[in-house]
């Protein structure tokens, strides 16, 4: 059926432009941040969850990069 070439699911293939969706993440974070600095917020509550998934986008891309140096992930 599928003759010499090897049958593969989905989920195993290799996931393309990781570079790109790092610079995304940063570019988010950095937008998120410029928003909580420059917004019209009358309270802190809207800067507090900007700047908390700003971290959390970067921590996700440091902790990436981390565990790629050290050949944990592929």
């Amino acid at each position: 059926m599928a003759g010499s070439e090897p049958v593969t699911a989905p989920d195993q293939h290799k996931p393309g432009h990781r570079r790109s969706g790092r610079i995304g993440a940063v570019l988010s974070a950095a937008l998120l941040v410029v928003m909580a600095l420059c917004g019209n917020h009358e309270g802190r509550v809207e800067d507090i969850w900007l700047i908390g998934i700003a971290a959390l986008l970067l921590a996700i891309v440091i902790a990436d990069a981390v565990l790629r140096r050290s050949g944990l992930r592929s």
